[in-house]
């Protein structure tokens, strides 16, 4: 009898792999797909309406002995029962067979560390170097590992942050400060509050609704968009979009169904270039001080692959002390 898919629970997932372990695998992830490698197919829908949604993304990349579907749902209604609103799986299968090979419920982990992985990248390519002021329009998880991913890669010393929920906010900066005692974490009343002297700008929300006006974005501002990821939401208005002398996206098809941009009029819908393309040195992630840019991310599955690759090299090996991962960031944020 051929034996069934090796199951790991989300705790053990959590245990095994965290943000920095998938920074360079989604890096290599990300060049591959910009060189027009493999495939990320992704379908979205809205069981619960605004209250809830689903991304299904799959991923395969020549070379790599496994392929991914990932099923992600974000719910309301899980949150009102006590526990995170996001969870999901990854199914892994044989990329020669096509066998399923393992189940990583990981609750949503995968993809929240992923994420960040790829913020801290274009943080890495698309910053003024001397950045030491960072607004956060948000209070939840991405939030959270955002900024811990990005005061990795640039000397942050000043974050300032705003959300709709006070509670949050707090625990948010609390969460915070304990990661990271040496960054003065400050809560604003507004989302121009937020943009105000920033350096690097972080919009991790669920809007549908723009946020951020073009009028609060100072020369030099890098933004990291990385919320809306379907075609209902929004966090940049077309103003600020325009606005920008540098748009990098992490996939230039998706990028036209889902988020910020895909509002727009196709003929304003500037990209020069994908994140994969930058980190590969094949495109600028920034000409000068004095840029304003953006690094619009809806979330591939390729690094979703990664970090299943990751994630089943690392299980049964001792977890490195001290990692950020988005467990604590769950239990502070909730």
């Amino acid at each position: 009898m051929t034996p069934g898919p090796a199951y790991f629970a989300p705790e053990e997932i959590r245990a095994a792999v965290g943000y920095p372990d998938v920074l360079e695998p989604v890096a290599a992830a990300l060049r591959d797909y910009s060189r027009g490698l493999g495939d990320s197919p992704v379908a979205v829908f809205a069981p619960a309406g605004p209250e809830g949604d689903v991304h299904v993304k799959s991923a395969w990349l020549p070379g790599r002995q496994i392929f991914t579907v990932k099923v992600a749902s974000w719910f309301l209604e899980r949150a009102r029962r006590g526990k995170t609103a996001g969870s999901g799986i990854i199914a892994v299968f044989d990329a020669a067979t096509g066998d399923i090979r393992a189940l990583l419920e990981d609750e949503h982990h995968l993809s929240d560390i992923r994420t960040a992985a790829a913020g801290a990248l274009a943080a890495r390519t698309m910053t003024r170097r001397d950045s030491h002021v960072l607004g956060v329009i948000g209070s939840g998880t991405q939030a959270y590992l955002q900024t811990l991913a990005i005061a990795d890669e640039l000397p942050l010393r000043t974050v300032r942050v705003w959300g709709r929920r006070e509670a949050r906010v707090k625990a948010l900066a609390q969460a915070l400060h304990t990661r990271r005692p040496d960054l003065q974490v400050i809560a604003v009343d507004s989302p121009q509050a937020a943009c105000d002297n920033a350096d690097v700008l972080v919009t991790a929300t669920s809007s549908t609704q723009p946020l951020v006006q073009a009028a609060w974005l100072a020369p030099g501002t890098h933004i990291n968009a990385v919320g809306a990821d379907d075609p209902t939401k929004a966090e940049l208005t077309a103003g600020a979009l325009t606005r920008a002398d540098r748009i990098v996206v992490d996939s230039r098809e998706l990028t036209s169904l889902h988020g910020d941009l895909s509002r727009l009029p196709e003929q304003d819908r500037r990209r020069h270039a994908e994140l994969g393309e930058v980190l590969a040195g094949t495109a600028p992630g920034r000409d000068g001080d004095d840029e304003i840019t953006i690094c619009k991310l809806v979330g591939l599955g390729v690094q979703d692959l990664a970090a299943a690759e990751v994630t089943l090299d690392r299980l049964g090996r001792p977890h490195v002390p001290g990692v950020a991962t988005p467990a604590h960031a769950r239990e502070v944020l909730r």
